[in-house]
């Protein structure tokens, strides 16, 4: 990469938010993402559900009691969260600071209830993706292919996917995930990224490093 380039992209600052539907395969979709762009931070969410076999603590989620989580609520230790199926889901503030203290840009997988938040509290720093599968019926055929769940615990997901899409005309951009094409995919959001970087406000930083110009 050029020294230009590489100062472009250090100067943008951007917090990605991605969120989406259970079955629209957000987790596989940011692993491919961060894998073509390392830079990228991902922050951890924390939630009160179980710990699922082959999770682990830190990797996947924290693990909070909901004593713990409501505490960080009321102490101002979460930049958003949401209630999902009796858990509470969330990004600790401490994870986000983590992330931008290191210069990198942020990514957020999280709720569309969260994303809201985000965008309210950052405004333009913060860009908003919904992933979402090619179709109902294929995001219904991902969740029942899990089979982690009974027939009322997808219905369940189903219902709530669909009241989640009503909120795409609230986000900046949306992905569609293919299947069997999810490289494709985050190739597409990669192209977001790049495309927000060179908006003229985040490169106003770049104009007067490079151009000396303080009347810019």
């Amino acid at each position: 990469m050029s020294e230009h380039r590489d100062a472009m992209e250090r100067t943008a600052g951007m917090v990605l938010v991605i969120s989406g539907p259970s079955g629209s395969g957000k987790g596989t979709v940011i692993e491919i993402l961060r894998g073509l762009a390392p830079n990228l931070g991902l922050s951890v969410s924390a939630t009160t559900r179980a710990m699922r076999e082959g999770e682990a603590e830190g990797v996947n989620y924290y693990y909070k009691t909901r004593e713990q989580f409501e505490e960080l609520i009321a102490e101002g230790g979460v930049l958003e969260y949401t209630i999902y199926n009796g858990n509470y889901y969330g990004t600790l503030k401490s994870e986000a600071e983590r992330i931008l203290d290191a210069g990198q840009d942020l990514v957020l997988e999280i709720e569309v209830d969260g994303a809201g938040q985000i965008k309210r509290l950052m405004g333009d720093r913060a860009t908003t993706v919904m992933l979402i599968a090619p179709s109902a019926e294929e995001q219904e055929r991902r969740l029942r292919g899990r089979g982690t769940e009974d027939d009322d615990v997808i219905a369940a997901r189903v219902k709530r996917a669909r009241e989640e899409i009503k909120e795409a005309p609230k986000y900046d951009y949306v992905a569609v995930n293919e299947t069997d094409r999810a490289e494709e995919c985050a190739r597409d959001i990669l192209s977001i990224i790049r495309a927000e970087h060179m908006r003229s406000d985040r490169m106003m930083t770049y104009i007067h490093d490079y151009f000396d110009d303080d009347e810019i």
